[in-house]
C-alpha cells in the first residue's frame, strides 16, 4: 500500500471500520464494482475474507450487493458514505457521552476530597486561570512578572468581570505589568512588598471570592506548571496566607 493510502485505512479505522472494512471499501471505489476475486487482485485482502468483510460493510450501509453468479459489490457514493460515518460517529459519540454523564453523577459513597490539581503547559495554564477568573462573583486578585503571561484573553475576562460588577485587582513588581493593567477598564493594580528581589520562578498567581486559586511557576526552559484548586479547604487557608503577606488589602 502507498503511504496516502496507509493514512486512508488509518483514518477510516478511526471512524470504526476495521482494517479490512477499509481496505476493501476503498477498493470498490477505485473499481466501481466487483466480484470478491476482483477486489482481493487491487488489495491484500484475501478472497476468502472479502465476502465477510462486504457483508459487514453491507450492514453499514456503505456497499450494495448485486444478486449475481458470481455475487458483485458496488459501493455507495463518496458523499452517501461521508454522512453514513457521520451519523454512526455522532450516535455512538452520544451514546458514549450519555453513559459517562450517569456515572459522574452518581453519587459513589466515598467521602468529599481536597481537590488540589496540577496543570503543566502555558496554553493549558492559560485556560485554567481564564476559566478560574470567569467564574468571579465578587473579587479577583490576578499577579505575573512575565508581560507574556497576562495574555489578551485574560485582559478581556479581568474587563469583563469588572464591567459586571467584581471588584478586580492587579499586582505586578513590574511597571509595565502596572501600567498595562491599569489601562483595563475596572481594573487598579499595586505593588507586591518587596520579600524578594531574586525571583525568577513565579509565574502567575489568581485568587478569586476567596475560594478559588491558582499559583504557577516558569522553569528554566519557559514551561509552565500550575497548580490550583476551587472550593476547598485548601485554597482557602493558602489565599487568607497570601492576604496575610500583602501590603495592600484584598478586600
Amino acid at each position: 500500500m502507498s503511504t496516502d493510502q496507509t493514512d486512508a485505512v488509518e483514518a477510516f479505522e478511526g471512524l470504526g471500520l476495521t482494517s479490512y472494512e477499509a481496505k476493501v471499501f476503498i477498493a470498490l471505489q477505485q473499481l466501481g464494482s466487483g466480484t470478491a476475486r476482483d477486489v482481493a487482485r487491487v488489495v491484500d485482502v484475501p478472497r476468502s475474507q472479502v465476502y465477510s468483510v462486504a457483508e459487514s460493510l453491507e450492514e453499514r450501509g456503505l456497499l450494495e450487493v448485486q444478486q449475481s453468479s458470481p455475487i458483485r459489490y458496488r459501493p455507495v457514493s463518496v458523499d452517501e458514505a461521508r454522512e453514513t460515518l457521520r451519523e454512526r460517529f455522532e450516535n455512538e459519540q452520544e451514546r458514549a457521552f450519555e453513559y459517562v454523564e450517569t456515572v459522574r453523577e452518581e453519587p459513589n459513597g466515598e467521602e468529599e476530597q481536597e481537590d488540589i490539581w496540577t496543570v503543566r503547559g502555558r496554553t493549558r495554564v492559560d485556560d485554567r486561570a481564564v476559566d478560574i477568573l470567569s467564574n468571579a462573583e465578587e473579587q479577583i486578585v490576578f499577579g505575573t512578572r512575565l508581560p507574556e503571561l497576562l495574555t489578551e484573553e485574560i485582559e478581556r475576562t479581568l474587563e469583563e468581570r469588572a464591567a459586571s460588577g467584581v471588584d478586580v485587582m492587579g499586582v505586578s513588581r513590574e511597571p509595565v505589568i502596572r501600567s498595562q493593567l491599569d489601562d483595563l477598564e475596572g481594573v487598579s493594580s499595586f505593588s507586591p512588598p518587596d520579600h524578594r528581589t531574586d525571583d525568577e520562578r513565579s509565574g502567575r498567581i489568581v485568587i478569586v471570592d476567596d475560594d478559588s486559586v491558582l499559583l504557577s511557576v516558569v522553569d528554566d526552559d519557559g514551561t509552565e506548571t500550575a497548580i490550583w484548586s476551587a472550593g476547598s479547604l485548601f485554597a482557602s487557608v493558602l489565599i487568607q496566607l497570601i492576604e496575610a503577606n500583602a501590603e495592600a488589602p484584598m478586600r
